[in-house]
């Protein structure tokens, strides 16, 4: 299992990140499982699956940095000391306005904030698809009505 992780990841500590991903997603959704069917190639299609989920948030996490503009020590170094503060005010908004939703709407928000598709998240939470759409949809909602304060914010800093 560990050679066929190698082969999607090339790097050894990847490949055993990868296999352990696989695992547990497998111990998870044990209960999908059919018993006498081959477990090899359901444990290989959870690892293919879970490696392609991966790639593509790390492509997506990519493309939100925007390493276009050439920045020097002086730059990074006064821009950290300056949102070291304010990043940890805004965190712990955010931790607080999650803390303040229901869990119907919380859990199916974070597992989906987490790379958790929707298909997975209904398995999970045992519900409809739509229902896991509609629930973190209203999720994000409510957090933007919470947290408008940094969104005003940002919109006048555009400016």
């Amino acid at each position: 299992m560990q050679s066929f992780a190698f082969r999607f990841t090339n790097n050894l500590d990847d490949a055993n990140d990868l296999v352990q991903d696989t695992m547990l997603k497998a111990m998870r959704y044990s209960q999908n499982f059919e018993s006498g069917t081959n477990l090899q190639a359901w444990l290989f299609t959870i690892m293919k699956n879970t490696f392609i989920n991966n790639y593509r948030r790390l492509t997506m996490q990519r493309q939100l940095i925007n390493t276009s503009e050439d920045l020097n020590y002086s730059q990074l170094y006064k821009s950290a000391t300056e949102n070291v503060a304010q990043n940890a005010f805004v965190a712990n908004d955010i931790y607080l306005a999650l803390g303040k939703l229901e869990p119907q709407y919380s859990v199916p928000f974070m597992r989906f904030f987490e790379g958790y598709k929707y298909q997975e998240i209904a398995d999970e939470m045992q519900i409809p698809i739509g229902t896991v759409k509609t629930r973190i949809h209203v999720a994000r909602l409510l957090l933007k009505k919470t947290l408008k304060m940094y969104s005003d914010g940002m919109e006048q800093s555009v400016r």
